[in-house]
């Protein structure tokens, strides 16, 4: 029969050991990143790109540093939004009081 503190120390085991896959993937996947980093400057920079391209479906998702903070909602705030993507925007704030 086995003692709790046996069944204990083998959880222990196997979160330690869950423990270590993790980091050593996390540390792989960083050197892969570096590699693909490297890989997109190259692009970016052979293709002239100038920002990022978040979405193809509205203009408004296509370049967020561009595009008007008010264009997803032009028909009015409560409107409906047909592109997936532009459940990402929130409505501007309001900086001016009344």
């Amino acid at each position: 029969m086995m003692r709790p503190s046996h069944l204990l120390f083998i959880f222990l085991l196997l979160l330690t050991f869950i423990d270590a896959t993790l980091y050593l993937h996390a540390k792989r996947m960083a050197n892969d990143l570096k590699t693909d980093q490297a890989l997109q400057t190259i692009a970016v920079a052979g293709l002239g790109l100038t920002d990022l391209c978040v979405a193809t479906e509205a203009r408004y998702t296509r370049h967020p540093a561009v595009s008007d903070p008010m264009a997803p909602f032009m028909d009015h705030p409560g409107a409906i939004e047909h592109f997936p993507t532009g459940s990402f925007w929130n409505a501007p704030t309001n900086t001016e009081t009344r």
